[in-house]
């Protein structure tokens, strides 16, 4: 019998294990070569894991929300020339059937299998992305079911996430098959019942410390998605680890607003990128950290930690809203070309949902550009365990005193701020300070006579 093992593939030096969020395939299913089996989610990223071959998927090791380890074999397919994969009850039908009965069950499955895929829901006013499609196909919805769903995302559209929860309650008989149902994630309280706190229940379970909601009947509760509930855990433990505190310093960046205006499209058309501030602002953290390596630790315990390796993490935000960590390796040994272009390759790849597990691992201390919201400035959190973080705020033209051999006048400038939150533990505020005003002084020596 022609077997095969599909393992949870490595993802990342520092990645040992994930949990399966979703089977894109079930069992009995087809699968093409490099085609998508399941869903899986690390503590950071959430990704695909392919098939390396093609054939039939006849077993699940394992199911929805369970840990896997790197390594340990998750499905089993079944490769052409094998014997026919298909579910127990058709096979105890073909033990005990003539080969007539069962070659009409055969045709019967196959009929229904053509029905199911030739719906194109082509004939619904509504808007279905074709993931929503081809899952409201695999699962046997009707025009009717799909456009009943209530979708959560942009102007109500259903997500996949909305979809998903439907059929799961679809097959756990809580809705019948034409019933429509509300995206399980949200649930609209209509009146101040006594039920009504059972919905914040599971909340408030989580920590002992949260106080009670009051629930009106003009409220409505949704569930935090899972990335989001990572991220509440993660703020809430580094405010707990580390004794945060803030230095802010103005920097003058006028000089670089001017060069950037001057070589932004000779370098988008030599280098095919574009040029924002963000890589030149992360060349001067790069050389900082050099300057002050007391900023590139980390600690365990009562033990500090000295890194080798100056591994700059970018913020960034999601289009969900949620916010993910890429990291930059090596950022110091990094020429402003090749900056530009790893900010960029990060930060396409976290909108577009393409980072991988090992790409959110490793840093060493990280940049979060609030200026990109309109913010002056910010009291970062900590990326744990890492102990600083810098927020750069948005550059804005204010008047400012010039000084000058003949005189000082007031002038037009250029100006920012940048917050710095470090770890009172083990930075303390002399370092703190220094670290955040050589930031500054390389950003203001900007040459502007440079090539990039």
């Amino acid at each position: 019998m022609a077997r095969f093992e599909l393992k949870l593939p490595k993802m990342g030096e520092s990645v040992a294990e994930a949990t399966i969020t979703n089977w894109l395939k079930e069992v009995g299913d087809k699968i093409e070569a490099d085609e998508a089996v399941l869903e899986i989610a690390t503590d950071k990223v959430d990704s695909e894991v392919p098939s390396e071959v093609s054939g039939i998927l006849v077993e699940q090791l394992f199911g929805k929300d369970d840990l896997v380890q790197v390594g340990q074999t998750i499905a089993i397919i079944e490769t052409e020339g094998g014997e026919t994969a298909a579910p127990e009850n058709v096979n105890t039908v073909q033990e005990t059937a003539a080969p007539a009965e069962v070659a009409e069950i055969e045709k019967t499955i196959e009929s229904v299998k053509e029905t199911v895929t030739s719906q194109d829901f082509s004939g619904s006013d509504k808007f279905f992305s074709p993931l929503v499609k081809n899952i409201a196909k695999e699962e046997g919805l009707s025009l009717n079911e799909l456009e009943n769903i209530a979708g959560s995302g942009k102007d109500g559209r259903v997500t996949k996430e909305d979809i998903l929860k439907y059929v799961e309650a679809r097959k756990s008989g809580s809705v019948q098959a034409s019933q429509a149902v509300e995206a399980a994630p949200k649930v609209v309280v209509e009146t101040p019942k006594a039920e009504a706190p059972k919905a914040v229940e599971p909340v408030v379970q989580k920590s002992q410390q949260a106080v009670p909601v009051s629930v009106n009947g003009a409220d409505e509760i949704v569930e935090m998605d899972r990335m989001r509930k990572l991220i509440s855990g993660y703020m809430v433990a580094s405010v707990q680890t580390s004794a945060h505190v803030q230095s802010f310093i103005e920097v003058d960046v006028t000089n670089i607003v001017k060069w950037r205006d001057k070589v932004k499209a000779a370098f988008e058309k030599r280098e095919g990128e574009k040029l924002t501030f963000t890589p030149i602002m992360m060349e001067a953290v790069a050389k900082a950290l050099k300057d002050f390596p007391g900023m590139n630790i980390s600690v365990d315990g009562d033990y500090i930690i000295k890194k080798k390796n100056i591994n700059l993490g970018m913020a960034a935000a999601l289009p969900n809203g949620n916010l993910i960590v890429p990291v930059i390796k090596n950022a110091d040994q990094l020429n402003l070309v090749g900056m530009a272009k790893a900010v960029n390759d990060l930060g396409n790849r976290a909108k577009a949902g393409k980072l991988k597990p090992d790409d959110t691992q490793g840093g060493t201390y990280t940049v979060t550009n609030v200026g990109t919201f309109g913010s002056v400035f910010g009291t970062p959190i900590i990326n744990q365990p890492q102990v600083g973080i810098l927020a750069l705020g948005a550059i804005r033209k204010v008047p400012a005193v010039i000084e000058t051999p003949e005189g000082d006048f007031i002038g037009i400038r250029q100006k920012m701020f940048l917050s710095h939150s470090y770890d009172h533990r083990v930075v303390d505020g002399a370092l703190g300070g220094s670290f955040v005003k050589r930031v500054a002084e390389y950003l203001e020596a900007f040459d502007v006579d440079r090539d990039f």
